[in-house]
């Protein structure tokens, strides 16, 4: 195997996770098997696919390359790569005749030819794990022969769970990536004068192009995004995150280590934000304005938010009129599963009655409860009679989940908007919370619900 006990144990054990503690692990444990809800390679293709300038290489079966692709909309601006499935295809004569080392030089040396890539990666799975193929020193020899980066990623399935593969992507961006090169000369100061700084992201994959929301207010601010990992991102940007004033992880807890990571390694400090909702938007704001330290900034920031706060609410009071007490059962997780819930609850005065946790950490339950209080059903067990069953029971008006539920709610007669991964909607930032109330009132007004809850003609 590629990662030995010792580097696994490593990996398990991250210190700026209070859910992740060696075998007490709340997300990282090693379970070889259980690859419901993905595997290590699935993480790792989901932390690392948006970098769009990159050949994402599996080397594996070609099952294994439909892990995650394309299952998150994440938008571009620039090359559309990123949406090329790669794979060398092993079978099982390549198995028995020793030829995946052969193949996957061969497979890199023709992603580099036709398409130029940036740089290489090389995802490793079970297979080839298990064969014992040298996926590391082939990347290092194809390197040397074609200039250009070749990264290993070691994401065997067996490692772990879909969270673990993110801290493998993470982790092998710290160690090859971040930090071998310096940025461009920029300009320092603003148009108007004002100093510019710079922000990493972290677990931000601009779904639906939900970041191009937020990228005009920092704009503004004179904040620049220093890089991603890894909506929208270049091989480039992520290079020179080093250079950086403040990390903000956005989403995925399981990437924590890259911020620790540049805390420890370059004296970047970090904090966790969401952009989903007017308060948490303002409040992310408000933090990397406050953790740079730059009064001006802090004062303009405050001008800015209260400009936008008194825009948004302008529009939304309309939806608010049409959604307030409405019941809604949310069935996502991870930071979602409070994030949501705080832009549902405190911007339309909505009522959550259940949220789904399966994905969410002892930190994320407990800003459920700071929240809503304990008036609110945790779940664990999303299949399609438990949901059924639970809108049934608190007499939910909408059911907002991902898209695997959404013929669920469509049989059960259940309002529903998608609000997952694939989703075609933006929802972060101020005019994502607009699109949001826009989407909801769509879905809970639609007239084809009173239409099939009338009796049938011939029933009457």
């Amino acid at each position: 195997m590629s990662l030995n006990n010792a580097e696994l144990k490593e990996l398990r054990n991250e210190p700026a996770c209070s859910d992740n503690d060696g075998d007490k692990s709340g997300c990282a444990k090693v379970n070889p098997g259980a690859t419901a809800g993905g595997c290590c390679l699935d993480g790792a293709l989901i932390a690392l696919l948006p970098i769009t300038d990159v050949a994402h290489i599996v080397h594996g079966s070609i099952t294994c390359t439909g892990s995650a692709w394309g299952i998150r909309g994440s938008g571009t601006t620039g090359r559309n790569f990123y949406k090329m499935g790669m794979t060398t295809d092993m079978n099982e004569l390549d198995v028995i005749m020793g030829r995946g080392e052969p193949k996957l030089l061969h497979s890199i040396k023709q992603a580099v030819t036709d398409h130029s890539p940036e740089a290489v990666f090389v995802y490793e799975t079970c297979l080839t794990a298990l064969i014992g193929d040298d996926v590391k020193s082939i990347c290092k020899v194809a390197e040397e022969k074609l200039g250009v980066p070749v990264i290993h990623i070691p994401a065997a399935g067996f490692y772990g769970s879909k969270n673990f593969g993110n801290r493998v992507g993470g982790k092998a961006m710290l160690q090859r990536v971040i930090g071998t090169a310096e940025p461009a000369p920029m300009p320092e100061r603003t148009a108007a004068g004002h100093k510019i700084y710079n922000l990493n992201l972290v677990g931000e994959f601009n779904i639906a192009g939900e970041f191009w929301h937020i990228v005009p207010l920092l704009d503004r601010l004179g904040i620049n995004v220093r890089g991603s990992i890894s909506g929208d991102a270049r091989f480039a940007d992520i290079r020179i995150m080093h250079r950086a004033d403040v990390t903000m992880v956005v989403c995925s807890r399981a990437l924590l280590n890259v911020a620790r990571g540049l805390e420890k390694e370059y004296g970047i400090p970090w904090f966790e934000g969401s952009f989903y909702g007017v308060r948490d938007t303002s409040n992310s704001l408000r933090t990397i304005a406050s953790m740079i330290g730059d009064e001006d900034l802090i004062g303009r920031t405050e001008e800015l938010i209260e400009l936008e706060e008194h825009n948004i609410n302008c529009e939304l009071d309309s939806y608010r009129e049409k959604l307030a007490g409405k019941r809604v059962l949310l069935y996502t997780g991870g930071v979602k599963s409070w994030s949501v819930l705080s832009a549902l609850q405190d911007d339309l005065g909505m009522k959550v009655v259940v949220t789904g946790v399966k994905k969410s950490t002892a930190g994320d339950k407990q800003r459920i409860k700071m929240i809503t209080g304990d008036d609110i059903q945790m779940i664990d067990n999303g299949n399609p009679e438990n949901l059924i069953r639970l809108c049934d029971a608190y007499n939910a008006d909408v059911l907002v989940a991902g898209g695997r539920n959404m013929y669920t709610a469509l049989k059960a007669r259940i309002p529903f908007l998608h609000i997952n991964q694939e989703r075609e909607h933006p929802y972060a930032g101020y005019e994502g919370m607009l699109i949001l109330a826009k989407e909801l009132d769509r879905a809970i007004s639609n007239p084809l619900w009173r239409i099939l809850d009338k009796p049938a003609p011939w029933e009457d």
